[in-house]
């Protein structure tokens, strides 16, 4: 009996062994979980690389740099400085003995000369042409049997300054105004999309926008920012070099004179001073004025040519753009009211017996001066409680509004035997 129990319970006397380690898949184990570690922290990484741009500009968005354009006024100190100079030459001379008179050589020009004098206003004209661009505005239309197709319209185009991101390009509004597509070719023939970042409806100008990221190494290296003149100091008979595209062909550099600086011409709400020139142009041309010093001193628009004269070329002042491409340049809106108006001087206001201050010419119907109630005879004195009695600070004054702003306007309006004062409040629009 006893011993069939020993043999019935004999198995717990067995002594159970463990499984050996086999070393070769615990290794196999260790160099897959290192494997798929190192794989897990390469994709994080670059994942994290490729997101944080993209999250940071999210949380903590970065702020571009506003553009400033310098102002310009006519100087009196150079003038000043000038004349002393010249006393204190006078009064030198005056202390110093005569000297001995010198022969004077007269040598007669040749045409190599002229030919010289030539290759140096070209080598300015050449030098400015890298800060020229092609702009292409592709419009997709239909014919009359409904087939689809393309037109490009083309112009000249200046680069004017970057704000870090975007490469900023003043061009006219009408060649890019339908436009699907904005192509800009630079002067090494590279072409890159842009965009119209802002226009200004009243004088027909444009502010396009590059992404920097679009150009290579060589386009940066070719191309250069034009630098903005003082145009208040042009006057008749200066020389003048035209590039850009003065006869509809890109890239090409005129020369000649300003023959004229005193035509004025009346736009909305502003009036802008016109260079004419006997330079050679047509319907098409487009591009700027240079003086001798390379400064881009006028805007060519032919729009702006008198008597539908297009044989020669014809620009606004660009120091009278200057506040107009800064605000445009920043992003910002030109407001508008919509009149057309002339100075009220001295006198003018004696001899007609009008009070001084900006008489306005015409009041365009459905705009927001018109709506408000200003009609053609008025005379505005003030504007947000600012004395207004030229047309200079009436500019100035829309130049700090914003479409959709408020402003109240005081105006003198002609009764039966004299003025008497109104105010009204005009909200301000934006010139499509």
């Amino acid at each position: 009996m006893e011993e069939q129990e020993r043999k019935e319970f004999s198995f717990i006397k067995e002594k159970i062994k463990e499984k050996p380690i086999n070393k070769k898949r615990l290794l196999r184990h260790g160099i897959y979980t290192m494997g798929f570690a190192v794989l897990f922290g390469v994709t994080a990484c670059f994942v994290f690389t490729m997101l944080r741009p993209v999250m940071e500009d999210w949380l903590h968005p970065k702020e571009k740099p506003m553009i400033s354009i310098p102002e310009d006024e006519f100087s009196t100190e150079a003038i000043a400085e000038g004349t002393e100079s010249l006393t204190e030459e006078a009064d030198t001379q005056e202390m110093e003995p005569e000297p001995e008179p010198q022969k004077v050589v007269v040598k007669e020009l040749e045409i190599s000369d002229y030919q010289m004098l030539q290759n140096k206003l070209y080598a300015i004209g050449k030098e400015a042409n890298r800060s020229v661009v092609t702009v292409t505005g592709i419009v997709s239309n239909t014919d009359w049997y409904n087939n689809a197709y393309e037109s490009n319209g083309q112009a000249s185009g200046i680069i004017i300054q970057d704000n870090g991101s975007e490469l900023l390009i003043l061009t006219e509004h009408k060649v890019v105004s339908e436009a699907a597509e904005i192509r800009v070719t630079f002067i090494d023939e590279s072409t890159v999309q842009a965009s119209l970042k802002k226009y200004d409806g009243n004088t027909g100008i444009a502010i396009l926008s590059v992404d920097l990221q679009l150009l290579e190494t060589d386009t940066k290296e070719s191309i250069k920012y034009a630098t903005l003149g003082n145009s208040l100091t042009v006057s008749q008979g200066d020389i003048a070099i035209a590039i850009g595209s003065p006869l509809g062909t890109n890239y090409s550099i005129g020369t000649g004179n300003i023959t004229s600086v005193g035509n004025v011409i009346q736009t909305i709400d502003s009036t802008y001073s016109i260079f004419t020139t006997d330079i050679v142009g047509s319907s098409s041309s487009s591009g700027v004025l240079l003086n001798l010093n390379g400064e881009a001193v006028g805007l060519v628009m032919q729009d702006y040519s008198g008597n539908g004269d297009d044989n020669t070329l014809t620009a606004i002042s660009i120091s009278e753009l200057k506040r107009v491409i800064e605000r445009l340049s920043n992003g910002g809106d030109i407001a508008y009211l919509g009149l057309r108006i002339v100075n009220v001087t001295d006198k003018i206001a004696v001899e007609n017996n009008i009070p001084r201050g900006v008489y306005i010419r015409e009041a365009l119907m459905d705009s927001p001066a018109w709506e408000a109630g200003l009609q053609s005879g008025d005379v505005i004195v003030e504007m947000d409680g600012e004395v207004i009695d030229t047309i200079e600070k009436y500019e100035e004054k829309m130049l700090e509004m914003e479409p959709g702003g408020v402003t109240e306007v005081v105006i003198n309006r002609q009764g039966m035997d004299e003025y008497f004062e109104m105010k009204f409040s005009v909200t301000a629009g934006k010139l499509q």
